[in-house]
C-alpha cells in the first residue's frame, strides 16, 4: 500500500477511473468495435484529464514473453502512448485477467503500472484504488490460484511454453472463468453478501476513506457506507461502458452517452 500526500486538483481539471475492458474477447471483431470506443473516450478526456486510471483487466489476458506479447490492441496502445506523451500520467492496475503485465507497457506507452491497492489524496479526500481481486472473505479457491500465478516460478513455466500454445490455453482458462461468473456478475447480492462492500466497511473501522474505487465485479455500484465515505464499482466495458471522475470537489459516475 502506497499513500502520497495531499494533491491540489488545478481548477478544470478532472480525474478520471475506469475498468474491466477485457479487450480481446468475445472475439476479434467485437473487441475491436470496443476498442474504438474506448480509444475515442480516452481522446475526449485527454483535454481535461489531470490523472487517468484504468483499474484492471484492460485485457482478458496478457503475458509477456521476452520476445513476444499478444498481438493486437494496438489503438489501445498508441492511445495510452499518446496520453503519457502529452503529460497525462496514465495508471494501469493489474487484474485477475491480466495480472501478467510485467515492463512492456511501461516501457512502450509509458504508463505507470499498479499491483496493489493505492492511496491517493486530492484536495483532502482519500481515495482507495484498486482491482478488487482476492479482496474481502471468501473466495478462497481463486486467493489461492492467485498466489500459484504470482510466483516467480508458475510465470518462469509458463514463458516456457510456446506463445501459439501458452496464449492459447489461457484464452481457453479465461472463457472458462467467465462462462462461471457471469450470471453473478449481473446480479447485487447485497451489501452483507458483496466481498468487496464487506472489505470497505472494514477498513473504515481501522481508517477513514471518503471513496472506494475498484473494478472486477462488472456490475456499476455506487453505495453510500457512512455519511462521508462511498464505495464505487466501475462496472465493465463488455455491457455497461461505465466509468467515473472526481472534479475536486466530488466524485461523479457516468456511461458512454451512445452505448
Amino acid at each position: 500500500m502506497t499513500a502520497e500526500l495531499n494533491n491540489i486538483l488545478p481548477d478544470g481539471k478532472k480525474i478520471y477511473f475506469a475498468s474491466d475492458f477485457h479487450l480481446g474477447i468475445p472475439n476479434p471483431q467485437s473487441s475491436l468495435q470496443r476498442e474504438k470506443k474506448l480509444v475515442q473516450w480516452l481522446d475526449e478526456i485527454s483535454i481535461d484529464a489531470a490523472e487517468i486510471f484504468l483499474v484492471g483487466d484492460l485485457f482478458d489476458f496478457w503475458f509477456e514473453y521476452k520476445h513476444a506479447v499478444p498481438k493486437g490492441f494496438t489503438r489501445f496502445l498508441g492511445a495510452l502512448s499518446r496520453l503519457t506523451d502529452s503529460g497525462v500520467p496514465v495508471h494501469i492496475f493489474t487484474g485477475n485477467h491480466d495480472m501478467w503485465i510485467f515492463d512492456y507497457l511501461p516501457k512502450e506507452t509509458g504508463v505507470k503500472v499498479h499491483r496493489e491497492p493505492i492511496v491517493r489524496i486530492w484536495n483532502g479526500k482519500r481515495f482507495y484504488i484498486g482491482h478488487g481481486d482476492g479482496l474481502g472473505p471468501g473466495d478462497h479457491g481463486y486467493k489461492f490460484i492467485k498466489k500459484v500465478f504470482e510466483s516467480k516460478v508458475c510465470q518462469w513455466l509458463f514463458a516456457r511454453l510456446h506463445p501459439n500454445f501458452g496464449i492459447g490455453l489461457a484464452n481457453f482458462w479465461s472463457k472458462t472463468s467467465r462462462k462461471a461468473s457471469v450470471e453473478k456478475d449481473r446480479v447485487f447480492l447485497g451489501e452483507d453478501n458483496e466481498w468487496l462492500v464487506i472489505y470497505c466497511k472494514e477498513q473504515l473501522v481501522r481508517e477513514h476513506y471518503d471513496y472506494f474505487i475498484f473494478g472486477h465485479r462488472h456490475l456499476p455500484l455506487d453505495i453510500q457506507l457512512t455519511a462521508s465515505s462511498r464505495y464505487v464499482n466501475l462496472g465493465d466495458w463488455i455491457q455497461h461502458y461505465t466509468y467515473a471522475w472526481f472534479d475536486g470537489q466530488v466524485l461523479r459516475t457516468g456511461h458512454l452517452k451512445d452505448s
